[in-house]
């Protein structure tokens, strides 16, 4: 019996080769979209899950400051860790890491590596983690403060096929770590991304010495540079936990009042901030809304063209029916079908998905692999094919066993009312889609070239920065020949990247300054030629001039000025750390970080020893040329190291690298889904031409236009399109609002967006419409009404 089904059914689709062809396309382009969002998606839930103790693992954070300055760190002081072990039953482990910032070559022989993702960490890390040690004991993983473990691929590109226990390398030409541990490497589904890991004993010893008591590192309760993992007894109540680890920090500081700890779940942290706003997560939720708005596309083409083509099978289905054949047969057989067609598509849609999965992660700057011996792979594809077969064959087979045989051979059947209703609900549901994703790419792209385009406040046109190193020591010559150099136009020096500020402190005072207030200040060591340099706007005072008083002197922009209150801050008394100074200068406000947050308060302060970052201004044309002067300089100066350089604008735009990508991926899949609205459209078009036959020969014999013929097939489908624009133009603009609120800087929501994403909807729908409009409005008339 299935076999005379799947008979049946391959007859019908060979039959119909033009509907099965666009059935065919569409969910076949639906089922491989579908399946590779979701596949991105069940990857960015699944990081850190691969920890056994994953639950029962937190990031302490903190959020400190008060007013417009509060800010939510997730890196907190040395000793908080270990004193909330020691002093809290409910945490079972602790493990500190921060960056290993020391060194920027790593040499053994004639192998010199930068080392992006080196970090000092506690032997704890392996008790906590699974980073599975593969040669090393888990135990005792750094034997002394000059050991270094190192993941296996760091192993081979250092010692190639050579046991690496035991090998030295060089750091910097100063220091020598030997190898005793090598880790798997870390899985790209997690945070927690590491080549090297050095022992936090050797950070402790190069930065505080053999100091004891308050000056120990155990009673840094100032320096903010450690990320701090908890391991803790399951059921813990993570907020009176809390609670507890800041009555401890004041203890030991009673000053910081401000101060709240935020222990953030490991499985939260991809996608969440620590005090439980979007942190990703949003982009994950428009992706799976997506994938189901496309998978739903895609079924509503398989649905519509299946009840509407239902009238042409009226009189197979009435045959059937006669000689016996009871309505769960027929149901079985339509579903065969459906399943069969499915299928076709299925393998398809996998084929096509190991074609475009590298391009697919190179937009969404993903490493995703398609591994047949992967559940997770088999449960998406297994749950996105089964539910889309269910959703799409339902209906349309039990619309065709339900046929009334007698009716049918008579000819006295036809669409009912409520059938044709049913298929324009559908087609207005796919055109709201297709709209809102429409409307949702312009808004997107415009934001992005509006970001692109704002005036910064600051010009890093042809700037690149270029770490000095020992160069540092002989900047005045260093500068006084780069300037000699043809393509070199200026150069100049600071601590951090203007780009991308970052740092950030509360240790400072003020006049009037009100009691628990904590004013977090983004401060930078810069030149006295820096604010000329980038052409920052004095609004008042003066600039550095590089004299021994500026070590007392400090400029702050109009958001500073504002937090603390002053009206004319010029000559009034300021404290930075342990520095009793004066503010000498304001300049305007300058976008120094992402324009997804104001402009935040900052300081400049003079302190020529701090200052590590180069920054060369040249032209387009003699770009090459200010390069190789600046590597001149640096080889002279680092010899053995390796010599790298970032163009500001490169750094600007990785700020919005998410934001860009989110946006590349927005672009693809309106395409997408306007695509398989389209295909759906054609067959609709077409089943309306073959069904119109007779009407459409009898309007020409009576002297009907071609125009007026495709108006006639046009009207209905544009009328729909319509509906649809009218629908989802509210739906668009809540959506879009709620993406742009992520932005402290963004373009107005006007209603052209939504006007242009109409006419493009109504632009796509007229012209698909009109390929099969034309044809009919062409055919003999003569030959149609022969033929009816």
């Amino acid at each position: 019996m299935f076999r005379n089904y799947f008979k049946t059914a391959w007859r019908n689709l060979v039959k119909n080769k033009f509907y099965s062809i666009i059935n065919i396309a569409g969910l076949t382009a639906g089922l491989c979209v579908g399946m590779l969002i979701l596949l991105w998606v069940q990857d960015e839930y699944s990081f850190d899950s691969f920890h056994k103790q994953a639950k029962n693992i937190y990031r302490l954070e903190n959020r400190v400051g008060t007013g417009t300055s509060v800010q939510i760190w997730t890196e907190t002081v040395y000793p908080i860790g270990t004193l909330a072990k020691a002093q809290l039953p409910e945490v079972k482990e602790t493990v500190r890491m921060t960056g290993n910032g020391f060194y920027s070559a790593y040499k053994y022989g004639e192998k010199i590596f930068n080392e992006q993702r080196a970090y000092f960490t506690d032997p704890t890390f392996f008790k906590v983690f699974d980073f599975p040690l593969v040669q090393g004991d888990k135990a005792n993983p750094f034997p002394n403060a000059n050991s270094v473990v190192i993941t296996e691929t760091t192993a081979e590109r250092y010692f190639g096929n050579d046991n690496p226990i035991g090998k030295v390398i060089v750091a910097d030409n100063k220091e020598s770590f030997a190898v005793s541990g090598v880790i798997k490497d870390v899985p790209k589904n997690t945070d927690i991304q590491v080549d090297m890991l050095f022992p936090m004993d050797f950070f402790k010893k190069t930065n505080y010495g053999d100091k004891t008591g308050k000056e120990s590192m155990e009673h840094d309760f100032v320096q903010f540079n450690f990320i701090t993992f908890l391991l803790l007894q399951p059921g813990t109540d993570t907020k009176a936990l809390a609670t507890k680890i800041r009555n401890i920090h004041l203890a030991n500081k009673p000053d910081d009042t401000d101060i709240l700890y935020l222990p953030q779940s490991l499985l939260n942290m991809h996608l969440y901030k620590a005090d439980g706003t979007d942190g990703g997560i949003e982009t994950v939720r428009i992706f799976t809304i997506i994938a189901l708005l496309i998978l739903v596309i895609a079924c509503i083409n398989y649905v519509n063209l299946s009840t509407a083509r239902s009238m042409l099978r009226a009189k197979e289905v009435s045959m059937r029916k006669i000689v016996g054949a009871a309505k769960l047969q027929l149901f079985l057989q339509f579903i065969i079908e459906t399943f069969l067609l499915f299928v076709y598509a299925a393998i398809l849609a996998i084929g096509l998905m190991y074609l475009l999965l590298p391009v697919f992660n190179k937009i969404s700057g993903k490493e995703l692999e398609i591994n047949l011996g992967d559940y997770h792979l088999w449960m998406v594809i297994t749950l996105t094919i089964t539910g889309t077969l269910i959703a799409s064959s339902i209906y349309p087979a039990l619309l065709l066993s339900s046929l009334q045989p007698l009716k049918a051979l008579k000819g006295k059947i036809s669409s009912s009312p409520g059938d044709a209703m049913f298929r324009k609900v559908l087609v207005v549901t796919q055109f709201v889609f297709s709209v809102v994703l429409i409307s949702g790419t312009i808004v997107i792209t415009s934001q992005l070239s509006y970001i692109r385009a704002k005036e910064l406040g600051y010009d890093k046109s042809y700037v690149f920065n270029v770490g000095m190193g020992e160069m540092g020591k002989h900047y005045d010559a260093v500068k006084a020949e780069l300037l000699k150099q043809p393509g070199v136009l200026d150069v100049t020096r600071a601590s951090n990247n203007i780009v991308n500020m970052g740092g950030e402190t509360g240790s400072n005072d003020w006049s009037g300054k009100l009691p628990g207030q904590t004013l977090m200040l983004h401060p930078m060591s810069i030149d006295k030629d820096l604010i000329s340099f980038f052409k920052l706007q004095m609004v008042k005072g003066d600039n550095f001039t590089g004299a021994v008083a500026d070590s007392t002197h400090f400029i702050i922009n109009e958001a500073t000025a504002k937090e603390i209150g002053f009206k004319d801050p010029i000559g009034k008394a300021f404290k930075l750390w342990g520095t009793q100074g004066t503010i000498i200068g304001v300049v305007k406000d300058f976008h120094f970080a992402s324009m997804k947050e104001k402009i935040a308060p900052a300081i400049f302060y003079y302190a020529p020893n701090q200052q590590y970052q180069l920054f060369v201004k040249t032209t387009g044309k003699d770009a090459s040329k200010a390069i190789a002067a600046v590597e001149t300089e640096w080889k002279r100066y680092n010899a053995g190291f390796i010599f790298n350089y970032t163009f500001l604008d490169d750094t600007f735009n990785h700020l919005y690298s998410a934001e860009q990508r989110t946006g590349t991926l927005f672009n693809v899949f309106a395409a997408i889904a306007i695509f398989i609205s389209c295909l759906g459209l054609l067959g609709l078009a077409a089943y309306t031409a073959q069904v119109r036959t007779r009407e459409i020969g009898v309007r020409k014999v009576l002297g009907a236009s071609v125009p007026e013929v495709i108006r006639l097939l046009a009207t209905d489908f544009v009328k729909l399109v319509l509906i649809a624009i009218v629908i989802a133009t509210p739906v668009a603009w809540y959506a879009m609002n709620k993406w742009l609120e992520s932005f402290a800087y963004k373009i107005n929501l006007g209603w052209a967006v939504f006007l242009l994403s109409g006419v493009i909807a109504i632009l796509i729908a007229f012209v698909t419409i009109s390929f099969q409009s034309i044809k009919a409005a062409l055919a003999n008339p003569v030959k149609s009404l022969r033929t009816e």
